[in-house]
């Protein structure tokens, strides 16, 4: 039995995998009309179908929403009771149905020719009412499905999901979506934390920014990073702005040498040091902490004054990882 279970899943896959290597030779005048009728519509893109179509149609929708083109999936017979109200002339429609003879198409079809909006086929049958209808068809054939029966469909609906991800991403770069684009679909998602944080959304201030000024002694500086707990207080001069920073490491140096905790902090301190700007991104500023190998770092406005700081655990509390 296991045998047999292996062996009627690697045939599954074998076929599936044969049919959907004849989908790029099919492409050509169809597929560039299509994509041009997403690309140059000012409306939306309404995906249509029924049964298993219905269920890939979903997806296509979904895909082409989440990389820049307004998208919504519609059931064939919802449409037919009230959801043909939500199609405008600057739409188009794409629909899906392999036979390509869905009774629903007798009443669709001349809504959107009344409407003018276009009509994009995804079909098997080339010589179908809806190929013959559409403004342009993408041909989803197969010799045979899958299914031992050669019944339910399978090499069907895995050519239609595939079709359906190379118009969404030939429309998508034709459009030059870019990966800040995707994230803002994503806001919520691994790619948007990395993506659209700013470093001043992340930041640390108020009272738990660390900063002394450049005449404060080595023991207040000491009171201020052990009050923080950040490993580190920028020193800053009379305008804010950051002359350097004073960390653990610096206090341990500076006592093991012998230094005075009364001594100007600016005694004891790294000069300069590494400063991140807050508009920058924080994916950005993430990665010149972890390449100067740094823990934290004060954060200025482009005026170089200090506005809070940062340290690794705060990219990762926000999923920048």
């Amino acid at each position: 039995m296991s045998e047999f279970l292996l062996n009627t899943a690697r045939q599954t896959l074998l076929l599936e995998l044969q049919e959907a290597s004849r989908l790029p030779e099919r492409l050509g005048e169809d597929f560039i009309r299509a994509a041009n009728a997403i690309i140059h519509s000012e409306g939306k893109v309404i995906v249509a179908g029924i049964g298993k179509s219905g269920h890939i149609g979903k997806k296509i929708a979904a895909t082409l929403a989440s990389t820049g083109t307004p998208s919504f999936f519609v059931h064939a017979a919802e449409a037919l009771h009230g959801d043909l109200g939500m199609i405008e002339p600057r739409d188009v429609m794409l629909f899906i149905s392999y036979s390509g003879t869905a009774k629903e198409l007798d009443l669709i079809i001349p809504n959107l020719k009344d409407k003018g909006a276009k009509l994009l086929a995804m079909t098997g049958k080339l010589r179908s009412p809806l190929a013959l209808a559409a403004d342009a068809v993408l041909d989803i054939s197969v010799e045979r499905e899958a299914c031992p029966m050669r019944l339910a469909p399978t090499s069907s609906t895995v050519n239609t999901l595939m079709m359906g991800d190379a118009l969404a991403m030939a429309v998508m770069q034709a459009r030059g979506f870019n990966e800040e684009d995707f994230a803002r679909s994503h806001p919520a998602g691994a790619l948007g934390a990395r993506l659209l944080n700013k470093v001043h959304h992340l930041m640390r201030t108020g009272d738990a920014l660390p900063q002394v000024q450049d005449n404060t002694s080595v023991m207040d500086a000491m009171l201020e990073l052990s009050r923080t707990g950040l490993g580190l207080v920028a020193v800053c001069n009379a305008a804010r702005n950051v002359e350097g920073v004073f960390t653990d490491g610096d206090l341990r140096r500076w006592l093991v040498g012998g230094g005075n905790l009364n001594a100007p902090v600016v005694e004891a301190m790294t000069q300069g040091g590494v400063t991140l700007q807050a508009q920058s991104r924080a994916i950005d500023a993430k990665e010149i902490m972890m390449k100067r190998k740094i823990a934290a770092a004060p954060v200025v406005d482009e005026n170089g004054v200090l506005t809070g700081a940062i340290n690794l655990q705060d990219f990762y509390q926000a999923g920048i990882l």
